[in-house]
């Protein structure tokens, strides 16, 4: 079952404009193929005329599960010359995974397996287990977040789950990173995690005996003032992620060999918790993200964009230039960062910004189509639901006042002599 925003006719007429092309479609599958496209034509028209009228627009529910994989089912025999039966079919579910559908229940609804960074016992995991609909699906822990978000190219799982910023170290590049050059995956929701980094070792360890301390080195920098005061003669090791220092720490048997992780790893590994809360600052939180393939989350009011901007020049007023999209429309930014192409030489950078609106805010989406009118190279990330509460009230009234400017400029074009 899918429900489709107004917005989704055009792919309705890219659909029939295809049909007539395909002759070898079956009578079943032709009649699913016109009957989706004459449905999203029509909620195109509708909508069209509802936004018009500042009106909810309407939507279309497509009852899909009588033909559940969506796939075209074209006679071996009768197919076009060289056209090879699942590229046609892989062509078709690329258009429908890339209009801006929503599944009728939940985005996750239909999805049934996620994998996240683990082992068990990360916080990655204790952020996932936060979210009811998430807990539910299958849980699949990879060593690395490039091998979730692997698994999630190449479908082995539908949905990955992975840290992206500590309000402590910052960005997890090696996340960011990946999904802005490596992969070609979408922001779904973000989930923000109060962190509690905990020194655990094995029962009857002593503190003042721990000689080499275990863990990601993204933890261990949360901690660096603590293990200076504390433990000033430790040798610090990386492991590939907390859970796996603390599983390290319980497959030895030294009294000397402590892992900084959370306090549900001791529980899961049988360990003693030496120290809590360890963090140098207070008020340590990580962001994770779900990432997947395809599908917009419909725009709840409280949402951000991410998108990437690789410089068309890099010349003095490039990055004024870039921020002034933005600003022009009162459209705030919660992050703004610069990171190298990996294209060239030193100097070579580009701007990834997450944006506080969505992709179907008239005021995001005109920002959008300028940066890529004039910048060439734009990476959309995502639009999603915001995981902070903001007020609205500064994005409803830039909206409203790009509303009034497009009727005010609308009135004055229908004068024009024809």
């Amino acid at each position: 079952m899918y429900q489709a925003a107004g917005t989704a006719g055009v792919a309705g007429a890219l659909l029939l404009a295809a049909y007539p092309a395909v002759p070898a479609v079956d009578a079943a599958a032709g009649e699913l193929l016109v009957t989706f496209a004459a449905a999203l034509g029509a909620a195109a028209r509708t909508g069209r005329r509802k936004n018009a009228q500042n009106l909810p627009s309407c939507v279309v529910v497509i009852d899909t599960t009588s033909h559940p994989s969506a796939d075209l089912r074209v006679s071996s025999a009768a197919r076009p010359s060289g056209l090879a039966l699942n590229g046609l079919n892989a062509a078709y579910s690329n258009m429908i995974g890339r209009l801006p559908l929503r599944r009728s229940l939940d985005e996750v609804t239909n999805a049934r397996r996620i994998g996240y960074f683990g082992p068990a016992g990360t916080f990655t995991e204790q952020a996932l287990l936060t979210q009811p609909d998430l807990a539910s699906l299958e849980h699949v822990p990879y060593r690395t977040v490039p091998d979730v978000l692997d698994a999630v190219e190449t479908g082995e799982v539908d949905l990955g789950f992975v840290p992206i910023e500590n309000s402590i170290e910052g960005t997890v590049n090696f996340t960011q990173d990946a999904l802005v050059f490596d992969h070609d995956l979408l922001i779904q929701r973000e989930v923000v995690l109060d962190i509690e980094h905990c020194v655990l070792a094995r029962p009857g360890t002593k503190l003042q005996n721990v000689k080499v301390l275990l863990s990601i080195p993204v933890a261990t920098a949360q901690c660096h003032v603590f293990i200076r005061r504390e433990l000033p003669e430790v040798e610090v090791r990386a492991a590939n992620s907390t859970a796996e220092a603390a599983r390290l720490v319980a497959e030895d048997s030294s009294d000397t060999l402590a892992a900084l992780a959370p306090a549900n790893a001791a529980r899961i590994y049988g360990l003693d918790v030496l120290r809590r809360n360890v963090a140098d600052h207070e008020g340590n939180q990580t962001r994770f993200v779900v990432v997947g393939k395809g599908r917009i989350p419909a725009r709840t009011g409280n949402d951000k964009t991410g998108l990437v901007v690789f410089q068309r020049a890099d010349e003095p007023g490039s990055l004024i230039g870039i921020l002034q999209e933005f600003a022009a429309r009162r459209i705030n930014l919660s992050q703004l960062l610069s990171r190298p192409t990996k294209r060239g030489g030193l100097g070579d950078y580009c701007f990834i910004i997450y944006a506080d609106a969505h992709v179907s805010d008239e005021v995001m989406a005109d920002a959008l189509r300028d940066l890529r009118t004039k910048q060439g190279d734009v990476k959309f990330l995502g639009s999603y639901p915001n995981a902070s509460p903001q007020p609205a009230s500064i994005r409803e009234h830039a909206d409203q006042r790009w509303r009034d400017a497009d009727d005010w400029l609308r009135d004055i074009r229908s004068r024009v002599e024809r």
